[in-house]
């Protein structure tokens, strides 16, 4: 999803999180260069991917965020992989894991949104503009065979420096400008990537977060934008829960 279709789901969403809220022995050879070959494939397993049903058991759920009401990302939100593109090709990793998609050729992926919570009131209209401005983040499961995962974030990792001066991402048919891509610092998983993304919304910066992890053969992807226009931290309760379900 772009940052525009991600606003507009993120508005409705928050409005009814208000309302809700208020209420052996080894075999010797002689043959060493076989020996080297076997010992180099039981080093380096195939690698499967994880289905469909086992990703979503390993998808960070309401009772690992206390702090966020956590749903379903809306059908209308979520983008297919084959129509996220970049007018840069080198930009194109990034372009799918700001619109929700997970970069490269995963097995299998989920998605899910959290929406932080920050009050329990009566709904008055600073609680409502409260509400629609609290921090969203789509979080994106993907599985990879092999090495894929890998792959995915070294390619990820190359894109922000190539493009950290900007690039459009196309979604759907739907351009977003980024303006910029900043680099943070982030400690998650096994290794992990993070920036500071300003993109151009009708003529003003709109400033948002993005972070990708991986563990093993996963990687785990999130997007956090505010509709108050900028995310000032990473979400790092949503970060450190997804973490420790990816077992």
């Amino acid at each position: 999803m772009t940052v525009r279709t991600v606003t507009a789901a993120t508005a409705a969403a928050s409005l009814a999180l208000l309302l809700t809220a208020c209420g052996g022995e080894e075999k010797k050879t002689e043959d060493t260069g076989k020996a080297d070959a076997s010992a180099s494939a039981a080093a380096k397993p195939d690698v499967k991917a994880l289905t469909a049903a086992e990703l979503e058991k390993r998808l960070v759920a309401q009772a690992d965020l206390k702090s966020h009401k956590v749903q379903k990302a809306q059908a209308t939100a979520v983008v297919n992989p084959g129509d996220v593109s970049a007018d840069k090709a080198a930009c194109e990793p990034l372009a799918e894991a700001m619109s929700g998609v997970a970069p490269g050729t995963p097995g299998a992926s989920t998605q899910i949104q959290a929406i932080e919570v920050k009050q329990k009131k009566a709904a008055s209209p600073e609680d409502v503009l409260g509400a629609l401005g609290a921090p969203a983040t789509t979080v994106t499961l993907g599985s990879y065979a092999g090495e894929g995962a890998q792959q995915a974030l070294a390619s990820l990792k190359t894109a922000g420096t190539d493009c950290a001066g900007g690039f459009t991402v196309i979604a759907s048919g739907e351009k977003t400008k980024v303006t910029k891509l900043a680099p943070e610092t982030v400690t998650a998983g096994e290794e992990a990537l993070a920036w500071t993304v300003t993109s151009d919304m009708e003529g003003k910066p709109f400033v948002s977060k993005l972070v990708v992890l991986r563990k093993a053969n996963n990687l785990a992807g999130f997007l956090t934008i505010s509709l108050a226009g900028e995310v000032k931290e990473l979400p790092k309760a949503v970060v450190d829960a997804q973490a420790a379900k990816l077992r």
